[in-house]
């Protein structure tokens, strides 16, 4: 079977976008705009309109790149667009970037893979995954409750045996519950 390439105008003007708002983003990083809620807050509130669109894809960044704080931008979304704008946001992105990582994972393989796990960690959890029958079950209540490696999770299931679409379910149905756990405490806090 031939893969078509996806290669129109419109793709590489998407492609170019993402590239150039990554650039922005790593800037604004070195920057500092990311060492505390309140600098984060300020910068994405500084694209006006643009500002729900900048935390979407910020959330979604920081799966893909774990060196992010994710956890700033739960908060920030609540404090910004209060405790349902700030979810739906998150929802987005955050699945957005599970499901990018996961597919980064299953065409980069192991490799990548390997690269983001400590020493030892990817052997250990990839020899418990292959004998597992209850991995789908652990990813889910990974996606489900916080403190879990998500985003970790998502390119290590891309190099298992589990189906695309499986995975995609499960961040649908197993991410909101945490997210919307975090948008109402920190609604609660900022009001």
């Amino acid at each position: 079977m031939k893969v078509k390439k996806w290669t129109t105008p419109i793709a590489t003007l998407l492609v170019v976008i993402c590239i150039v708002f990554c650039a922005v983003l790593f800037k604004a990083y070195l920057d500092g705009k990311f060492s505390s809620s309140e600098t984060l807050q300020e910068y994405i509130n500084g694209y006006g309109i643009f500002a729900p669109l900048v935390l979407v894809f910020l959330q979604a960044m920081q799966v893909i790149v774990p060196i992010l704080p994710g956890f700033f931008g739960c908060a920030v979304g609540a404090m910004l667009f209060g405790c349902m704008g700030g979810f739906w946001c998150n929802y987005i992105g955050i699945s957005l970037g599970s499901i990018i990582a996961f597919f980064l994972g299953r065409h980069y393989g192991i490799g990548l893979v390997q690269s983001l796990f400590s020493d030892g960690k990817y052997d250990k959890w990839s020899t418990w995954a292959a004998k597992s029958k209850s991995y789908t079950a652990f990813l889910f209540l990974a996606m489900l409750l916080p403190l879990f490696p998500d985003d970790y999770l998502c390119y290590f299931s891309g190099v298992t045996k589990m189906t695309a679409r499986k995975f995609i379910w499960i961040i649908i149905l197993g991410k909101p519950w945490c997210l919307l756990a975090y948008s109402f405490g920190f609604s609660f806090i900022t009001f």
